[in-house]
């Protein structure tokens, strides 16, 4: 089984909606990327999640909010867009924090779930995993997987670690 058939069964996708929001994207000339767990397993060995999360340049995102709101179910949170639509399970998070909004400049294109997508690059990925580790009002478990994300890319990437606050390392180590 294909990657992106495997996933679309484990988010039980049957609205296409992975589908249909790249297309929103790319039919109103968005700019974007994948960041955050999708966007790791871009580079080291994948996990499965039901998380999809963008970045999107930040002169457009009223034009994203608009576009979403438009054809799919859309709940405005205070740092992120989250997409869904009825007959999938599929979880769309598509970042507004304009920190984020620089990684779609510096994204090249790489394989996600086998599909060709701009993806954050690994530095700014390991960022972002950096900001939402430290994020004191992040869910405690979803901290521990923002651990676990650091700690694969260090694992594949040592010359990285310099770049991880130590309160962090002392985490993972």
């Amino acid at each position: 089984m294909k990657a992106l058939s495997f996933w679309k069964s484990v988010t039980m996708d049957k609205a296409n909606l992975l589908e249909e929001v790249l297309a929103t994207l790319h039919d109103n000339g968005i700019r974007f990327c994948v960041i955050g767990g999708q966007a790791v397993n871009a580079y080291v060995e994948p996990l499965v999640s039901l998380d999809l999360d963008l970045a999107v340049a930040v002169d457009q995102i009223s034009q994203v909010r608009i576009a979403m709101q438009r054809r799919f179910q859309v709940e405005e949170l205070p740092h992120s867009l989250n997409v869904s639509s009825p007959g999938s399970d599929l979880r769309i998070q598509i970042q507004i924090d304009p920190r984020y909004s620089d990684f779609v400049i510096r994204a090249t294109d790489g394989d996600v779930l086998g599909l060709r997508l701009p993806v954050a690059a690994l530095q700014d990925v390991l960022q972002g995993k950096i900001w939402a580790a430290s994020a004191p009002d992040r869910r405690a478990t979803k901290r521990r997987k923002d651990l676990l994300d650091i700690a694969r890319i260090l694992e594949a990437n040592p010359h990285l670690k310099p770049r991880v606050p130590p309160a962090i390392l002392d985490q993972i180590a």
